[in-house]
């Protein structure tokens, strides 16, 4: 009887976690604490309480924390010299091949000083550029794809890697700093040279010398170690939840195949990626279920505004519309989704 309260209680909080942020504002607004509630009262209900947890909460998300705080304030320092430093690339390389580029560098940048920075530089360079506004949304659209894929090569890069790397650090998986990089590295890079290609495509004609999506606000102290504070206890209610939750990942998630994982990963374009990576994974999975699992949350979760830590930065600080997204990111991440399965499938083993 406890067994079956304990998978119904888990069950309601999973539905409750995936739901609520997509159907509710007040809960949107606060995520942080949302997850954190909800990560308890999972820990609760499993009984897994234990010193280990509350020292893993509190510890893992130091690095990227303190990652974000510190690139944060240096990118407010150099971020005058920004708009210098484009003009003489783009005089240089012309406005296509330093789109190319600075996507590129941002793209696999991101693993190193995170993707919420780079999402913020993503909108100071678009702001400067000055493209046609339907040229901008799709430079951003498939910036934030490449942001996504390099972000998830370190456990530095976003939360979903973070979290990542904290469930699968035990055997068999050992994951270490350099895990993501061995099983993503193959397939990541090549998604961010494709999405870096595609923002390119068409930059030089695209330019129009007036303002289009401009940058809502300049970053301030309070800003900048409010997003910190906000990473650290995100991170520190997934490792909460994904603790709680990891009785009903081994039962029911970790049994199911390859190729379920990965389309069932498409929720990801509604629902935070690190959130869904914090609730199905476990050491109990092979490291193939893993890579389709990843692949699945990292592809959808470009789809959407919702779905990736850069997307939600980049279109709340560019005035992005969530149809405007929508209509740039869904056909390109269709045709990723179904491009990489069918890559996965014949080459991983």
């Amino acid at each position: 009887m406890d067994s079956y309260f304990v998978i119904a209680g888990l069950s309601a909080i999973m539905a409750l976690t995936l739901a609520l942020p997509f159907s509710v504002k007040a809960v949107e607004e606060e995520l942080e604490f949302f997850l954190c509630a909800m990560g308890i009262l999972a820990v609760s209900i499993s009984g897994v309480w234990s010193f280990g947890l509350v020292k893993e909460a509190l510890k893992e998300p130091l690095a990227i924390t303190a990652a974000v705080t510190a690139v944060g304030f240096i990118f407010r320092a150099v971020r005058p010299r920004i708009k210098f430093w484009l003009d003489r690339l783009t005089a240089k390389f012309g406005a296509s091949s330093s789109v190319f580029i600075v996507v590129t560098l941002l793209g696999l940048g991101s693993s190193l000083f995170t993707a919420i920075i780079a999402a913020l530089v993503l909108a100071e360079i678009v702001t400067i550029l000055k493209f046609e506004r339907s040229h901008e949304i799709k430079l951003v659209v498939y910036a934030c794809y490449a942001i996504g894929f390099g972000a998830a090569l370190t456990p530095l890069g976003e939360p979903l890697s973070t979290i990542v790397v904290a469930k699968l650090k035990a055997p068999p998986h050992n994951a270490d700093f350099f895990y993501l990089i061995k099983i993503l590295g193959g397939w990541a890079v090549p998604g961010v040279f494709l999405s870096a290609f595609m923002a390119s495509r068409g930059a030089g004609n695209a330019r129009t010398g007036s303002a289009g999506l401009i940058e809502d606000h300049i970053e301030t102290n309070k800003s900048i170690l409010l997003r910190s504070a906000k990473v650290y206890i995100f991170v520190m209610a997934l490792i909460l939840l994904g603790a709680g939750l990891s009785v009903l990942a081994e039962k029911f998630i970790a049994v199911m195949p390859d190729w379920a994982l990965f389309w069932a990963n498409s929720a990801s374009a509604i629902l935070d990626n690190a959130t869904l990576a914090a609730a199905e994974l476990t050491p109990a999975m092979t490291d193939r279920q893993v890579l389709f699992a990843l692949m699945g949350l990292l592809i959808s979760g470009g789809m959407l505004i919702p779905g990736n830590i850069p997307n939600i930065i980049s279109a709340a600080k560019l005035g992005i519309k969530s149809r405007e997204w929508a209509k740039a990111a869904i056909p390109y991440g269709a045709i990723l989704m179904v491009s990489y399965f069918t890559l996965l499938t014949i080459f991983v083993k």
